[in-house]
């Protein structure tokens, strides 16, 4: 039981432990355990941090959500024995995150920081090459052509590739979509 004696009374974020891959499970239970004991004026939220990702599988772009902190979930409410406990005893929560048995809030600049990286609507893209690994150009004017990865833009998907033509380095922009390992 943790010390609740100094009971924050303010709506603050808890980070709380669980078990990978229950993250979903539980901010459902919590938010029906809420309703159902009715202390919603006690627990307000929670939600598992996620954001947009583009990821490429089999030359197929789409779009997915990536949860940012694998075994996490972030719940709203004002600390109290009775929230505390609640919130503990939900099944697959392995625990709160803070020092000892008590729960520490997160910080509000955190907070904003996750919920800036949840709010993105433009997805970042998945691209998983390397800067200086050795591409096969398969698409596009320079299709056929060998080159060396000089950088890599995650939030465009494209990548500078140095091609050698006629004896010198030449930088193309190509998308990730056109290139494939050697």
């Amino acid at each position: 039981m943790p010390n609740v004696k100094h009971q924050d009374t303010s709506k603050r974020w808890y980070a709380i432990h669980t078990y990978s891959g229950y993250e979903e499970k539980v901010a459902e239970s919590i938010k029906q355990r809420a309703e159902s004991l009715d202390m919603k004026d006690k627990i307000f939220d929670a939600l598992v941090p996620k954001e947009k990702m583009i990821e490429i599988k089999n030359g197929k772009r789409r779009v997915v959500e990536k949860r940012i902190f694998q075994g996490y979930v972030l719940v709203q409410l004002k600390l109290s024995e009775d929230a505390w406990y609640i919130v503990r005893n939900t099944p697959s929560v392995t625990g709160f995150v803070g020092t000892g048995s008590d729960p520490s809030p997160v910080e509000e600049e955190e907070i904003e920081k996750i919920q800036k990286r949840m709010g993105l609507e433009q997805p970042k893209h998945k691209i998983d090459f390397k800067v200086s690994e050795v591409v096969n150009i398969i698409d596009g004017p320079f299709k056929g052509f060998d080159g060396t990865i000089n950088e890599i833009d995650d939030q465009k998907g494209k990548l500078k590739v140095l091609v050698s033509m006629f004896g010198r380095e030449t930088p193309v922009e190509l998308d990730s979509l056109q290139v494939k390992r050697v």
